[in-house]
């Protein structure tokens, strides 16, 4: 019988994949009421945030952790207001600050999936955070080209709150796509200052309430806060930087990524980014 969890390399393309024959015993829906609500099962006490180890996790070894955004279930992180989204903004530098530490831990993934569309299964207001062994392959690539976020996006700027930028990206393979970074290098949320932390919970409150007035309904989303590394190497070009994307193309109206886009790695955007962003500006 082979190992229900493992890590196998493809030999041609050497595409990681995380076998994880534990998860399907995972539950999709919670059986009865939310767990996430205090009283519940992952939140036994009132909180202002919290954060627990996944019962159900991708990776062995405790790398796997939920962070709870807020004891509201209805809210959502755009309804959180500056105050609660810098708690979030803490917690993920105080979750990747703990895990950096350990020596089996290389990168810091927090990230969030919001809605059913994007495969989130419980609707209260949450994230989650891996820690990988290694530096996965798309950060890796980002962190080799040596990424630096558009200053002067022109047409695809969404917002400008002064230290950090928001604007739709050049090139996105999901039809909606923002990037939010810092205009001063910042390499990870822990090195953020005060000033910092408060300027990107600004921001996404921002852009992620935008995000829901722009088809007048919550839009599911996937949110990933890409930073420095903790494998030993100094990494001087890292830039920490929040990317937000979403598969809807209209209000309600899913984009599937079809035969051609897999078998190929290329990729059809029927939203043009300028004027994506162009939407965007005027929900301000």
């Amino acid at each position: 019988m082979p190992d229900p969890s493992d890590t196998r390399i493809d030999p041609f393309l050497g595409t990681r994949v995380h076998v994880v024959g534990t998860r399907q015993a995972r539950p999709n829906l919670p059986s009865t009421g939310c767990p996430f609500c205090p009283g519940g099962l992952e939140a036994p006490e009132h909180y202002d945030v919290r954060w627990f180890r996944n019962r159900w996790p991708a990776m062995q070894g405790d790398r796997c952790e939920v962070l709870l955004y807020t004891p509201e279930h209805t809210a959502t992180f755009a309804s959180l207001g500056e105050a609660g989204a810098r708690r979030v903004v803490d917690l993920w530098a105080e979750r990747t600050a703990a895990l950096n530490a350990r020596d089996d831990v290389h990168f810091v993934l927090c990230f969030e999936n919001r809605g059913p569309e994007v495969g989130a299964t419980i609707a209260h207001p949450h994230g989650q955070i891996y820690a990988y062994d290694h530096v996965p392959d798309r950060p890796l690539r980002l962190l080799e080209s040596k990424w630096t976020p558009e200053l002067a996006p022109g047409d695809r700027l969404v917002a400008d709150h002064g230290d950090w930028v928001a604007s739709v990206p050049y090139a996105s393979t999901y039809p909606i796509a923002l990037s939010i970074a810092p205009k001063l290098q910042a390499p990870d949320v822990v090195s953020l200052d005060d000033a910092g932390r408060n300027g990107l919970a600004a921001m996404l409150v921002d852009v992620l309430g935008r995000l829901d007035r722009l088809y007048d309904r919550p839009m599911p989303y996937m949110m990933w806060l890409n930073q420095r590394p903790s494998d030993g190497n100094e990494w001087p070009q890292a830039w920490c930087n929040v990317e937000i994307v979403s598969p809807w193309r209209g209000p309600g109206v899913p984009r599937f990524i079809a035969a051609a886009e897999v078998a190929c790695g290329e990729y059809f955007n029927p939203v043009i980014p300028e004027v994506l962003a162009e939407q965007l500006r005027a929900l301000g």
